[in-house]
């Protein structure tokens, strides 16, 4: 049998195969996506996160003209979802929905992974945290209920939605204050508690507290923002107060780090898309979720400034 001898240089070769790889890896992100995408959600269904992802998912499906089906994988505060996301196949077809969990699990030591080992794609909602109390409570203001901790220090209950409770740490480190913390297993629990007078305070997110407060039966004292929250116009920031309390949860898209730029673009463009849907807007809305989109960059910076404000959360928690 003939063998056939190439006639090209051994130079000209490589390059023609080094183009065959670099046009086949085109055409490979120009069928992007060519199949329904997973999207993890690190918690379970019916919660904040669930809900922006899902959301987020039906809006993206409309741009990528493919099935994006919500997946939820809860366990470790996040971690376990988070972790599946990251070792997924790096082709776009896992996506992972990241919260404020990303950047404290592993500073705590609670995550088999690095916050910067993901690649951000796009970060889309940033939820600040709220300080509520009954409305039948005697504290009017952020001003009062922090008096009243500063002249009886270590009394005051706050029913926790988690523990560690990182708004809760942040929240007593900023304003100078000492209470007792009752954790307990989410929001909805935690405010029984509030609203059956056995706890004085929470710290809930919008979204969290949205029926208690339209029902009046919780009264919100303070936002932990730069700004006040849409549906929550009359209620005051603690930068209003005088206080440099910023404290939340944000929302956002990452995939593993081999992921390739070309992929990942389409992702990118998806999500800022999705972001001004009218649907995802109006539901984003009526839901007190706030929208803020990020783009791949800005996000990381994002997170990246987050672990320098949880550094002394982490060193409060860790000597307790």
């Amino acid at each position: 049998m003939k063998r056939k001898l190439s006639l090209l240089p051994a130079g000209l070769l490589a390059i023609s195969a080094a183009f065959s790889a670099f046009t086949t890896t085109a055409q490979a992100a120009d069928k992007y996506p060519s199949k329904p995408i997973q999207l993890i959600v690190p918690y379970a269904a019916g919660g904040g996160t669930d809900a922006v992802g899902r959301v987020l998912a039906e809006s993206m499906k409309n741009i990528l003209k493919q099935d994006v089906v919500v997946v939820n994988k809860t366990g470790g505060a996040g971690a376990v979802g988070m972790n599946e996301g990251l070792r997924a196949k790096p082709d776009g077809y896992t996506i992972t929905m990241v919260t404020r969990e990303v950047a404290i699990l592993p500073m705590l030591g609670q995550a088999p992974f690095k916050t910067l080992d993901f690649k951000y794609v796009g970060n889309v909602n940033v939820d600040p945290e709220v300080v509520v109390v009954s409305s039948e409570s005697s504290y009017k203001t952020i001003e009062d209920l922090i008096s009243a901790m500063k002249a009886n220090p270590g009394k005051l209950k706050f029913a926790a939605a988690s523990a560690p409770n990182f708004y809760g740490v942040q929240f007593s480190i900023e304003a100078g204050v000492n209470f007792v913390t009752v954790p307990f297993q989410g929001a909805a629990p935690a405010m029984t508690e509030i609203l059956g007078g056995r706890s004085d305070f929470g710290i809930y997110n919008p979204g969290e507290i949205k029926a208690q407060v339209e029902a009046g039966k919780l009264r919100p004292l303070a936002v932990m923002a730069e700004k006040r929250v849409e549906g929550l116009k009359d209620v005051p920031t603690f930068k209003e107060r005088g206080l440099s309390i910023f404290c939340g949860t944000y929302r956002g898209i990452a995939v593993p780090p081999q992921t390739s730029d070309e992929v990942t673009k389409v992702l990118e463009n998806a999500v800022a898309q999705a972001v001004k849907d009218p649907k995802f807007v109006e539901f984003m809305n009526k839901s007190f979720l706030g929208i803020e989109y990020k783009n791949p960059a800005d996000f990381k910076a994002m997170v990246e400034a987050d672990m320098k404000v949880l550094q002394p959360v982490v060193e409060s928690i860790n000597k307790k």
